[in-house]
């Protein structure tokens, strides 16, 4: 999960919602088609604790996958928990990279290059396409998916907050703004100009959340990272700033008698490469 400000990532608090988080990709990757190498190889872009990882396995047991990630405790745990032979004859592996410059190795092209909420935190990243596209086989796929819900409550308190007098001169610079993502049109614009056929859509999850302040333990394993490592060196502020969120939280997030309901908004594409007849 490359980040902009080089959070400190906390793989257990990530997967304290990992059925949650894994329903996207789910549905992701129910709309990529089928790939054109027999195996396949495939790139997990942002792979974090490979979780997700390994449901890509799961699809193409015979594939050599693997998932890249710049989070040496997400690569830790992704490499102790899924690494290793798959039993359709295929492989994962795990390996550091900075999605801000990675690029497919020349003459090994993918068959897939797939992202899980992800390139949020990547400034910029719908300009790498086309070196990700390029470095796929033909008829290859580029899919991913991101968060669309940087207006929701959850992000615009946590941004207020950190603007605020008592945070502001700590915080300055330290979060994502809305424009961490595209519009779903500005994604379709981006793909087909690059000679692909593209599917891009969106979708609003409702997330019935349970325990004590579930909303904010959820963002605990993503959105809050930047804050909890910019104030990792001081305690009482980190959690100064922890409580007060909270109280926020509570008030936009009200429990109700099964749960609390957390909409999430997600943007999803999937592009798929010119076969070679068609080039």
């Amino acid at each position: 999960m490359p980040a902009v400000n080089a959070p400190r990532w906390d793989p257990d608090q990530y997967l304290r919602h990992s059925g949650h988080r894994a329903r996207p990709f789910l549905d992701l990757l129910a709309r990529i088609p089928a790939l054109p190498g027999d195996p396949p190889r495939i790139a997990d872009l942002g792979c974090g604790a490979g979780n997700v990882t390994a449901l890509l396995a799961g699809r193409w047991p015979g594939a050599r996958v693997t998932g890249y990630d710049n989070s040496p405790e997400m690569l830790g745990r992704a490499r102790a928990d899924h690494r290793g032979p798959a039993p359709g004859g295929g492989r994962t592996d795990f390996a550091h990279a900075d999605l801000r410059t990675w690029t497919p190795g020349p003459g090994r092209p993918y068959d897939l290059i797939v992202s899980n909420a992800a390139l949020q935190w990547v400034p910029g990243h719908a300009d790498r396409f086309a070196d990700w596209t390029a470095g796929l086989v033909p008829g290859g796929t580029l899919a991913f998916q991101v968060p669309g819900n940087f207006d929701a409550p959850s992000h615009t308190l946590l941004r207020e907050l950190a603007r605020s007098p008592r945070w502001a001169g700590r915080l300055d610079g330290v979060l994502r703004h809305t424009d961490a993502v595209l519009r779903p049109e500005a994604y379709l614009e981006r793909l087909t100009g690059l000679g692909c056929t593209a599917d891009v859509w969106e979708t609003t999850y409702v997330h019935l959340l349970r325990g004590e302040d579930p909303v904010l333990d959820w963002v605990k394993g993503t959105g809050l990272r930047p804050v909890l490592t910019a104030l990792a060196d001081d305690p009482g502020a980190r959690d100064a700033f922890v409580d007060e969120y909270r109280a926020a939280l509570r008030t936009a997030y009200p429990a109700g008698p099964h749960g609390t309901p957390f909409p999430f908004r997600r943007v999803f594409a999937v592009a798929r490469t010119q076969r070679e007849e068609n080039r």
